[in-house]
């Protein structure tokens, strides 16, 4: 079966001139939606992906009518073709999964957008790495500072005070206490100190 997809961005623009190419090209049952691309939510799509078998062909007359962004239209060809379905444009013929030649195109973008995330993920743990050298600290900040430790140990080792009366001091629950005053970074601060 030949599946169509039209979608406009706006209840101002119509969806006739997509209806009338994906019929023209042989679609037999046409699903459309009048909803921008940046949604998440297509409820269309989505039908539309539910209802394929195997050896159908989505047809759609441009690509970013049915997807947002390269990562997009790679997630929902994959979709297509784990369910034995194909993928064609109208305006671009190099993008028609129902060929050999459009099957490695699909596959060489899916290698660059794959390439393209590694990079990122590089880029991000380098400046990462970069902040740390430069002394700047990630996570929330500690809720109680060294001081205030410091005067929890003396309250609980030497004048005799519990943990929970230390912690009710300090206006903390006793597990935060108990966490900082095993700390071993705690610890290494202290000796610099």
């Amino acid at each position: 079966m030949h599946l169509g997809y039209a979608r406009v961005s706006t209840d101002a623009q119509d969806l006739s001139n997509q209806r009338t190419e994906l019929a023209a090209a042989g679609c037999t049952k046409l699903f459309s939606e009048k909803i921008t691309g940046a949604q998440r939510d297509r409820p269309e799509l989505a039908r539309m992906l539910d209802h394929l078998r195997a050896g159908d062909v989505v047809t759609v007359t441009r690509l970013d009518r049915l997807a947002r962004s390269t990562r997009d239209l790679l997630d929902i060809a994959e979709r297509i073709q784990g369910t034995g379905a194909g993928l064609r444009s109208l305006a671009e013929p190099w993008a028609d999964t129902t060929t050999p030649a459009g099957r490695m195109v699909l596959t060489v973008f899916a290698g660059i957008a794959e390439f393209e995330r590694a990079l990122i993920i590089d880029r991000t743990r380098s400046g990462r790495d970069a902040a740390k050298a430069r002394g700047v600290r990630f996570g929330p900040r500690p809720t109680l500072t060294l001081a205030q430790i410091d005067h929890a140990r003396q309250l609980i080792d030497h004048d005799g005070r519990t943990v929970k009366d230390a912690a009710e001091l300090l206006g903390v629950h006793r597990s935060t206490l108990y966490r900082a005053l095993g700390r071993p970074a705690y610890e290494a601060l202290k000796k610099h100190l």
